[in-house]
C-alpha cells in the first residue's frame, strides 16, 4: 500500500527506504530457502486468498537469482545508516550479499560486497570479546544486525537453553569435544603436531587463550543463579560436599551431555537476564563485523589473489583474542592458508548458526591439495561423538589444569552419539505442516 501515500507526504528517497527494507528481509528469507531447501516457492506478491499461495516450488537456480535481485535493489536504494536501533540499513544488507555468495561459491560477488561494508567504516572489532554477547555490549561497534528483542513487548525465549542444569537451563545448544580439538596451542601448533606440549590429561591448559573465550569447560571459576561463585564441574556425579552434581552429564536431560556450555551471550553473569530466562530483551547477532572480514579472508584464498592480507585478516581476529600472529613459514601455500582460513572462521563464529552451511559447500581436498569430489561434511559429520571423563581438582589453583581427564576412559561413558550423514542431508526436508497446507509442494529426494 506504500503507493497510496501521496507524493507531497513521503519523498521518493524515503519511499524508496521503506522498499528496500522490505525488499531486503523478502531476499534474505527467500535465499535461505533455497540454501537449506533447494528449490523453493517465490512469494513476491500478497495473495488473496489461501489458494492463491499453494503455488508449486520453482527451480534452485531462479529462487537464488530473486533473492539476489531484491538484494541488489535494496543495497542501492537503502539508506546508508539505519533511522533508528532495528532497522535494516545499507551495511545489513551487503552483509546479506556477501554472505549468500560466499555459500553459494560466488567469491568474487561476496568479496565485491565484503569490502564495500569495510568501506563504510561503520564497523570494527570490539577489542573485548565477550562485550557484544552480553546485554551491556548490544551497542558494539562490531554488530551489523541482531535479532530485536524487547523484554516483555517482544520478549527473547531462549536464554534458558544457553544455561546448564544446576543453573536452571536446558543446555539446549552446547560445543562438541571436536570443536575445542581445533583450537591451538598457545604457542601456534595444534594439539597433534609434534612439539606441542599438548597434554590430553590436562587438555584445557595452554591453549589459545580464545578457547575460554567460547568455551565454558571443567575447572574454569564460574558464578550461576544463586550469585555464588563455584567451581565449573560437569565431570564427578558427586560434588566434594557429597551432593549430587546436577551438572554431571548425565544427571538430567537438561544437564550438558558433552559437558560444556558456551560462553556467549552467558557471560558475565546469569543476572543479567530474568529470572525466568524467557522473557528477555537479548538481541542474539546475525551479522557482525568478524564475519565480514572472514568472508574477505576466505575470497582471497580461494581467488588466489592475496593470501598474505587473508592471513592479515586473520591475525586481527587472532590478536583481538590474545592469541599469537600467524606463523607465516608454516602457511605458505594456498592449500594451508585455506586449513588455515577454514579453521579460524569454524573458531570465531563458533555456536552461531555457520558450521553446517560451511561443511555443507566446503570442498575436500586431500594432502597434495587436489579435490576429493566430496564435501567435508562427508567426512567430519558421520562417526562417534565423544564428551571428556574424568574429575575435577579443587585443590589446584590453576583453572585450565584443574579438569583431570581419564585417558583410559570406556567408549560407553564417552560416547555422546553416533551421528550419520547421507547425501540427501545436503538439503532439509520440506515440513509435513507446509506439505499439507499446500499439495503442490513436492518433497526433496529421499525423505
Amino acid at each position: 500500500n506504500i503507493d497510496l501515500v501521496p507524493a507531497t507526504a513521503m519523498t521518493e528517497t524515503k519511499k524508496n527506504d521503506f522498499l528496500a527494507q522490505v525488499r531486503a528481509i523478502r531476499g534474505y528469507s527467500h535465499a535461505y530457502l533455497a540454501t537449506w531447501y533447494g528449490d523453493a516457492v517465490i512469494m513476491d506478491f500478497v495473495p488473496a486468498t489461501a489458494d492463491d499461495a499453494k503455488l508449486p516450488r520453482e527451480p534452485e537456480a531462479k529462487v537464488k537469482e530473486h533473492a539476489m535481485n531484491d538484494l541488489m535493489w535494496s543495497a542501492e536504494h537503502i539508506a546508508e545508516k539505519p533511522a533508528e536501533k532495528g532497522r535494516v540499513a545499507k551495511g545489513t544488507v551487503l552483509s546479506m550479499i556477501a554472505r549468500f555468495n560466499l555459500l553459494w561459491g560466488n567469491y568474487t560477488e561476496a568479496l565485491d560486497a565484503a569490502n564495500k561494508v569495510i568501506a563504510l567504516n561503520q564497523y570494527e572489532l570490539d577489542p573485548d570479546f565477550l562485550n557484544m554477547f552480553s546485554m551491556a555490549g548490544q551497542d558494539s561497534k562490531e554488530i551489523i544486525c541482531t535479532y530485536e528483542h524487547v523484554q516483555t513487548t517482544y520478549k527473547y525465549g531462549d536464554v534458558i537453553r544457553f544455561y546448564n542444569n544446576s543453573d536452571g537451563g536446558w543446555a539446549s545448544f552446547v560445543p562438541t569435544q571436536n570443536m575445542v580439538d581445533m583450537f591451538e596451542m598457545a604457542d601456534g601448533k595444534m594439539i597433534d603436531e609434534a612439539g606441542s606440549g599438548y597434554d590430553p590429561v590436562h587438555p584445557f591448559y595452554n591453549r589459545d587463550p580464545r578457547l575460554k573465550n567460547t568455551v565454558i569447560y571443567s575447572g574454569l571459576d564460574w558464578v550461576g543463579r544463586n550469585n555464588v561463585p563455584r567451581i565449573f564441574n560437569t565431570l564427578d556425579k558427586t560434588l566434594p560436599n557429597g551432593s549430587s552434581n546436577k551438572d554431571y552429564y548425565t544427571a538430567a536431560d537438561n544437564a550438558s551431555h558433552t559437558g560444556m556450555l558456551w560462553a556467549k551471550y552467558l557471560y558475565p553473569n546469569q543476572g543479567q537476564y530474568s529470572t525466568s530466562m524467557n522473557d528477555d530483551a537479548l538481541c542474539p547477532i546475525i551479522f557482525r563485523y568478524a564475519e565480514i572480514l572472514l568472508t574477505k579472508a576466505e575470497c582471497l584464498v580461494e581467488l588466489n589473489q592475496d593470501l598474505q592480507e587473508a592471513m592479515n585478516i586473520i591475525d586481527q581476529l587472532r590478536l583481538r583474542g590474545g592469541h599469537i600472529a600467524v606463523d607465516r613459514s608454516k602457511y605458505n601455500t594456498q592449500a594451508k592458508v585455506r586449513e588455515l582460513v577454514r579453521r579460524e572462521r569454524t573458531i570465531e563464529l563458533a555456536g552461531e548458526g555457520f558450521r553446517f552451511e560451511d561443511i555443507v559447500r566446503w570442498d575436500e581436498y586431500d594432502k597434495s591439495g587436489a579435490k576429493t569430489g566430496r564435501k567435508v561434511v562427508e567426512t567430519v559429520m558421520p562417526g562417534d561423538l565423544y564428551r571428556l571423563c574424568g574429575t575435577v581438582d579443587y585443590d589446584e589453583p590453576d583453572p585450565d589444569r584443574r579438569a583431570v581427564i581419564d585417558v583410559n576412559a570406556s567408549r560407553e561413558d564417552r560416547l555422546v552419539e553416533v551421528r550419520y550423514f547421507d547425501k540427501k542431508q545436503f538439503h532439509l526436508p520440506i515440513m509435513q505442516a507446509e506439505m499439507d497446507a499446500n499439495p503442490q509442494l513436492v518433497q526433496n529426494d529421499g525423505y
